[in-house]
């Protein structure tokens, strides 16, 4: 009886070993892979807050009448803004600047034989800070209206922001890993291949550029603040298994 039991036992464990020698032959050449793939979220979006900045000037023999006469555009700049509607919150002068300036001298024949002292050359800017965007580009454009008010003014062109930046990237990189997904699933499917689990992923740069221009992405990430309308996008690289 005791014989009869071990061979039974011996019999099992050759039919458990031979399903699974089977099994393993038949999936020797199943073994789990990987695949990567690159997904990108991109959105247009509008800025919501404008800097823009403006400088005036003076030029003096006399420093103390340079500052007197530049104080003066400072007073008739800051009432020309706020008649055009702006707080006193939103003007910011910078400190005067100065230097002396001079030109060269020459002589009959040519040679360099010193400089003459022109005046102080005093400098000060404003800078207006706002998220009424189209009212200070308005402003910005018609700022030349002080010119014949015989101010030397020099306006910079505005730059445009956005001040929810932290919330824009969550959604790329929601966007951008939905469509590395897709992506990965679909290049499984028409393979034949089962998608397995997420192994690694990586998410690329913050690209901020403007809209319909040709501005190249910059490795370390590109920041247009020219242009009012923008495209942001990010990529994701995800890597999954497959079987």
């Amino acid at each position: 009886m005791k014989k009869q039991l071990t061979a039974v036992v011996f019999a099992m464990a050759i039919v458990v070993a031979s399903i699974i020698l089977g099994y393993a032959v038949i999936n020797r050449n199943n073994k789990p892979g990987n695949i990567a793939v690159t997904g990108l979220g991109e959105t247009n979006f509008t800025s919501d807050l404008i800097v823009w900045e403006a400088r005036f000037s003076q030029v003096n023999k006399d420093l103390k009448q340079a500052y007197s006469d530049l104080k003066n555009d400072k007073e008739t700049i800051s009432k020309y803004l706020k008649s055009k509607g702006l707080p006193d919150s939103v003007l910011v002068f910078s400190a005067v600047t100065s230097s002396k300036k001079s030109k060269n001298k020459y002589s009959t024949d040519g040679k360099y034989i010193g400089e003459d002292f022109i005046g102080y050359d005093l400098n000060q800017t404003v800078q207006i800070k706002s998220p009424e965007v189209e009212k200070i580009e308005k402003i910005s454009r018609e700022i030349t209206e002080l010119l014949n008010k015989g101010i030397q003014l020099y306006s910079s062109s505005p730059r445009y922001y956005y001040t929810k930046l932290e919330d824009l990237k969550i959604e790329m990189v929601s966007r951008a890993t939905e469509n590395a997904h897709l992506r990965a699933k679909s290049i499984a499917e028409n393979s034949g291949a089962t998608l397995g689990e997420l192994s690694k992923a990586q998410m690329g740069v913050f690209q901020i550029t403007g809209q319909y221009s040709n501005e190249d992405y910059s490795w370390g990430g590109a920041y247009n603040t020219s242009s009012k309308e923008k495209t942001a996008s990010i990529t994701m690289k995800l890597t999954y298994q497959v079987r």
